[in-house]
């Protein structure tokens, strides 16, 4: 990893669409370097995506989807941390061997990683919080005996507005916590800097660049949209596509 001073202060590059082009190409070679790494970091998302799918199916138990994706926001910045590392060691030219690149995503446990973490999963509950507020503004005076049989009344006049609504504050709870990682989750792993100024700049890179890069959320949730509905298959392709893509994003965003 970098060895920068804590003390260096990461400048802000502008980014365009040929940055994201080239971030996407760089990071489709890493994947195709390193298949069965990419393979082993996005199981951990599809068995997640599997254990949701039959808690609701099978058990009908729809309360386990919470912990379920709670599970998410705590291991997800740890599993991108593996690809940002495959990442850093081909564009170094560094052996990737699976136990020292391991290796280094257990080290982040005493780094700022688990921090930015806890910031994930707050705003994961109260988005969560939120969004039971806005089906109870909305639905709370609706007959319904749970939600995966009285899908009909998501097509009346409320549940239209409830979607419609809940759509839009969603969007912007996205765009907010997409702006303060996108770049700062890589920016941890490759430099000696706190989670708030890694927050910080991220948000920062997003300000100076709105246009590019909310487009660069939108793309990477469209993809994981579509990467999720074959049964999560897809995202064997879609997440270390990104995550690769995003390292690089990175290191022509932030000098």
């Amino acid at each position: 990893m970098n060895d920068a001073p804590a003390t260096a202060t990461p400048e802000i590059n502008q980014v365009d669409l040929s940055d994201l082009k080239a971030s996407l190409a760089l990071g489709w070679q890493d994947f195709r370097r390193a298949p069965l790494l990419g393979f082993i970091f996005s199981l951990v998302y599809v068995l997640g995506g599997w254990l949701i799918v039959w808690a609701m199916t099978t058990k009908g138990q729809v309360w386990w989807t919470l912990p379920a994706s709670a599970g998410f926001p705590i291991l997800g910045p740890f599993i991108a941390c593996g690809f940002y590392e495959i990442s850093r060691r081909l564009e170094a030219g560094e052996p990737l061997r699976a136990a020292e690149i391991f290796g280094v995503i257990f080290r982040q446990k005493d780094r700022q990683i688990p921090a930015i973490a806890a910031v994930i999963v707050v705003y994961f509950l109260f988005w969560n919080f939120l969004a039971h507020m806005i089906f109870a503004l909305f639905l709370g005076n609706a007959t319904m005996t749970n939600v995966s049989s009285s899908l009909a009344v998501f097509l009346s006049a409320q549940g239209l507005a409830m979607l419609a609504f809940g759509t839009a504050v969603g969007a912007v709870f996205a765009a907010l916590l997409f702006s303060l990682t996108v770049v700062s989750l890589p920016m941890l792993l490759d430099r000696e800097v706190d989670f708030v100024t890694a927050m910080l700049t991220s948000f920062a890179l997003v300000r100076e660049n709105p246009v590019v890069m909310l487009g660069w959320g939108a793309l990477i949730g469209a993809c994981l949209f579509v990467g999720m509905l074959p049964g999560f298959v897809g995202l064997f392709v879609v997440l270390p596509l990104f995550g690769h893509a995003s390292w690089h994003l990175y290191r022509r965003a932030i000098t």
